[in-house]
């Protein structure tokens, strides 16, 4: 259930005041539509919202599906959806408005505001928390999502974690942070961030849906979530009051909502225009590179074909959603869906692709393979999960405790459902953190993925995850 994690293992247009929408697409509607159909039916999404936005005029705002599934209520652009980590850019920009206002420096030590931090955090920014570069890591295992916090027993929590590495010296996602940065937020201005956001985003541009999720509150358009439990489509999991506020990414959207945004993003309605491109730019390291994910301030960084890209994913109680905005082509594309592992990343790019070739993602051609051995191991170890014989010692520990024994059994149902392994090739080879990393796209009679594997000096499974 955590947010912005990767899932491991396993219309009409409404004319918003204001905005203009541009009058004549430029692909069919109904290839966008067919496509976005054919995903839904693959991956079993109930229920998605697609926008479409170039030159902040809305092009296409339309649903897809259920957004219940037990009342059949059908999405429309006005349904309600959970963020997951795509609120992290919310609570980047909230930062960032700080910081023009002299209340905050980037490169202020979080020390400098909370009392009694652990040494190891003397040396840690808010530049480094909202960038990943803190050494910060994720919820505990043990963390129990299902118990109400204060801020302080949060905060107590984020300090009682030892930091992965020393600060700036390495990328590694973190929910933590964001939660850090939040409670910082509400310690600097006296107010509840989730209020600071609705004071200072969320009203000034006209998102009347868009706020801190609620379940007990009434909410009108609310989607349910859903989960693949087995193959069979579930109710999401919950969680407890106080973890559908944290300022990792609990909020929720609706697509005309985020419209809105995408458009004042064009703009220095909100913050100066070199606020914008510092958050759009990768962060550097300690050795003065950037950082691997290419992660400014809330949002990834990368490019298709040469084409520049901002985006950011998000995934919380059977949400997942994804905005990708091509900067210098204009173009924005956000898909809001009620599945957990629904990859919306992938559609968010393959639409812009059809709206415009030049930002069709390349299918990834096979590498050599140096290492056969590596792949025979690899084809073995799918074959063993899904045989049921899967050995926990071929894992490390840590691997052994996310995967065992709940999450190994879902990923065993999921390739028996996927029939035959027809082919493996590998993608990419490189290193990572002193280990070895491999992707691979796997061929089965029903579907095809791509698989990661790290392995570790004495051949021990590190990593192991998947997407369509």
């Amino acid at each position: 259930m955590r947010k912005g994690r990767s899932v491991w293992v396993i219309g009409f247009l409404l004319l918003l005041p204001g905005f203009a929408v541009a009058q004549q697409p430029s692909t069919p509607p109904d290839k966008v539509d067919q496509y976005v159909r054919s995903e839904m039916e693959k991956r079993r999404i109930p229920g998605l919202a697609l926008l479409v936005a170039r030159d902040g005029k809305i092009v296409k705002a339309r649903g897809y599906g259920f957004a219940n599934l037990e009342h059949k209520v059908p999405v429309k652009p006005e349904t309600v959806f959970q963020s997951g980590s795509m609120g992290k850019q919310f609570t980047a920009t909230a930062v960032m408005m700080l910081v023009e206002e002299g209340k905050l420096g980037l490169d202020d030590k979080i020390s400098k505001y909370f009392k009694e931090t652990p040494e190891e955090w003397k040396d840690v920014t808010i530049r480094q928390l909202l960038s990943h570069t803190a050494g910060f890591t994720d919820y505990p295992r043990d963390f129990n999502f299902r118990e109400d916090y204060t801020e302080d027993e949060l905060l107590k929590k984020a300090m009682a974690i030892p930091l992965a590495f020393a600060p700036g010296e390495k990328w590694q996602y973190s929910n933590m942070g964001y939660v850090t940065l939040g409670i910082l937020i509400g310690k600097v201005t006296g107010s509840f961030y989730g209020d600071f956001l609705q004071q200072r985003i969320f009203r000034p541009l006209g998102m009347s849906a868009t706020r801190v999720i609620n379940e007990a509150d009434i909410i009108p358009n609310r989607a349910a979530g859903y989960r693949l439990v087995k193959g069979e489509v579930k109710n999401q999991e919950w969680v407890s009051p106080t973890m559908n506020t944290t300022a990792d990414g609990s909020l929720y959207f609706t697509i005309l909502d985020l419209a809105k945004w995408d458009a004042a993003l064009d703009t220095d309605r909100l913050l100066k225009r070199s606020s914008l491109q510092l958050m759009w730019t990768p962060v550097t390291l300690n050795d003065g590179k950037p950082n691997r994910a290419g992660y400014g301030f809330g949002w990834r960084t990368g490019d298709i074909r040469g084409h520049r890209i901002v985006e950011h994913a998000g995934a919380w109680q059977g949400f997942t959603s994804n905005i990708s905005r091509y900067v210098d082509d204009k173009l924005t594309v956000v898909v809001l869906a009620n599945l957990a592992g629904a990859n919306p990343e992938n559609i968010t790019h393959h639409v812009a692709g059809l709206y415009d070739a030049r930002l069709m993602p390349p299918p990834e051609k096979p590498i050599e393979d140096k290492e056969p051995q590596v792949t025979v191991f690899f084809g073995d170890l799918l074959q063993k999960i899904a045989d049921g014989k899967a050995d926990p010692a071929v894992f490390t520990a840590d691997l052994q405790k996310e995967l065992f024994p709940e999450a190994i059994k879902e990923f065993a149902d999921t390739l028996k459902e996927w029939g035959q392994r027809e082919s493996i090739a590998l993608l990419r080879r490189g290193e990572e953190d002193g280990n070895r990393a491999y992707r691979y796209r796997v061929v089965f009679e029903k579907v095809s993925v791509e698989v990661e594997l790290v392995l570790t000096a004495d051949n021990k499974v590190a990593g192991f995850g998947m997407r369509q």
